[in-house]
């Protein structure tokens, strides 16, 4: 009885997951992409509270931040404060506060360590990928 309840509890779960992926404002977009961390471009990578874009990914690329030694978030650049993407330029770092992604034409912000709203008239969070480290040199950074 009690396994038939946690699975019951595991599909709410799973399926909730689902929908509210499917409701994000942000296009969904399928991608597995592998990061070299030895390649110059990814250098602010190598330690922790590094972060470094990644075009080519997602629907107006990336963010990949170092939260520590083998944790690693990546975010879609695409503001869910512009569903449309009618702004000319994604999400950008903000310059005086690495932990900052900054949208241009709305003025949300967003953090960079989980995505969450800082501030600003929008009701979602960063649309976030999943990140595997290898542990030495090579981050795969993915959305089935």
């Amino acid at each position: 009885m009690r396994l038939v309840l946690t699975l019951s509890v595991l599909m709410v779960f799973l399926f909730s997951g689902c929908n509210r992926n499917e409701l994000h404002p942000v296009p969904y977009f399928q991608f597995d992409i592998s990061i070299n961390l030895d390649l110059p471009l990814y250098q602010s990578l190598l330690g922790p509270g590094g972060w470094a874009y990644v075009d080519g990914a997602g629907s107006r690329g990336i963010v990949v931040y170092r939260r520590s030694i083998d944790e690693f978030v990546a975010f879609d650049r695409h503001s869910p404060a512009d569903p449309e993407g009618t702004c000319p330029t994604p999400l950008t770092v903000d310059p005086d506060n690495f932990l900052i992604l900054n949208d241009a034409c709305t003025d949300a912000q967003f953090s960079l360590f989980d995505g969450s709203i800082i501030s600003g008239d929008v009701d979602w969070g960063l649309r976030f990928y999943t990140t595997f480290y290898n542990g030495t040199n090579f981050l795969r950074v993915f959305n089935p």
